[in-house]
């Protein structure tokens, strides 16, 4: 037998047994004073009968429909009382209470997020994306409408919001105008092509990330307004081909002590990947990359910059000039 949702939470339950002990507060009340009880009588009555105090009645109940009225109040009273008091108990076994703090907890955290990130979406995608993110130490809230999937979050102490991503009020609860980026992983292309589309109206600043699919769907994303797109079945396809064409590397991968990220991996083999952003008063203004390579410590590489636009230079030459807000994709050696 399902047990129907309004009874599956302790605050629903109260919620449910205080109306009904309210209604038939109200109806026995009238009912008294129709019998010719003051309204002070009445009431003094129903509560006497509600609570099986055991007082005196105020005024004889003789009849035989006055007396079944009154057995019917406190059998109906005392259901509502019990039930109220089952889901406060509920509540408490349960650590709602606690719950609810918590939420309120996370709630102010959230609001005082900036240049954060938002995951949409906790699923597989999801989880890997907060453990990283919180391995980091990088500042992010998820939004999930998955009830369990809400749950497994809170238990792993991640600031979460309970809704509908696709829902602008969400997003703005998230403080989508102060993020840094947003990833949306949901394994609807379509859901996840109306969550660029609003993310990007609210903030045409954010650096969005989206999971795609089919191959398709990422022309839509991106005219949606994603600056990364990813097809977690082509790289699936691809991490495969590579492992038949290059089992020895492959294995090399797969086989480091730490997965705790890629830079991390990275670091197993002695190289690391850094990012560094080119300040007005950066050295590296108006010089170029040549001069960025050899003027660190230690061996090093430029593989990439993104300028402010957004568009990326791959693989620059040494003569290109680094500007103002470019960012730096270095690959330099690990020092033993």
């Amino acid at each position: 037998m399902t047990v129907p949702d309004t009874l599956q939470t302790p605050m629903k339950r109260i919620t449910i047994g205080m109306t009904i002990l309210a209604v038939t507060f109200c109806v026995a009340t009238v009912v008294y004073m129709l019998q010719g009880d003051t309204l002070i009588d009445a009431a003094y009555m129903v509560v006497i009968t509600l609570f099986s105090v055991g007082y005196g009645e105020i005024g004889p109940v003789d009849t035989p429909l006055g007396r079944v009225f009154t057995m019917m109040v406190i059998v109906v009273g005392c259901s509502s009382v019990l039930y109220v008091s089952g889901g406060f108990i509920q509540m408490v076994m349960e650590g709602e209470i606690d719950r609810k703090l918590g939420d309120r907890k996370r709630a102010k955290e959230i609001g005082q997020l900036t240049g954060h990130a938002i995951i949409c979406g906790f699923g597989r995608i999801g989880q890997i994306i907060a453990r990283e993110l919180k391995l980091g130490e990088h500042p992010f809230v998820i939004l999930e409408q998955d009830e369990d999937r809400v749950e497994a979050a809170r238990l792993r102490d991640y600031m979460v919001i309970e809704g509908d991503a696709t829902d602008e009020r969400y997003l703005s609860e998230a403080r989508v105008e102060h993020a840094a980026t947003l990833a949306t992983v949901l394994p609807n292309d379509a859901v996840n092509v109306f969550i660029t589309l609003s993310a990007r109206n609210m903030n045409p600043k954010l650096q969005i990330m989206a999971r795609g699919e089919a191959p398709s769907t990422e022309k839509k994303l991106r005219q949606a307004g994603a600056d990364q797109v990813v097809l977690p079945a082509a790289i699936g396809g691809l991490r495969i081909a590579s492992m038949i064409a290059q089992p020895t590397t492959a294995h090399l991968l797969d086989n480091l002590e730490t997965k705790s990220g890629l830079n991390d991996d990275l670091t197993q083999l002695g190289v690391q990947l850094i990012e560094i952003h080119v300040s007005p008063y950066s050295k590296y203004v108006n010089n170029n990359v040549g001069f960025v390579e050899h003027e660190r410590d230690h061996p090093h590489l430029v593989v990439a910059i993104r300028h402010p636009d957004g568009t990326f230079t791959r693989h620059p030459e040494p003569s290109k000039t680094v500007k103002v807000d470019d960012t730096l994709v270095l690959i330099e050696h690990v020092p033993t």
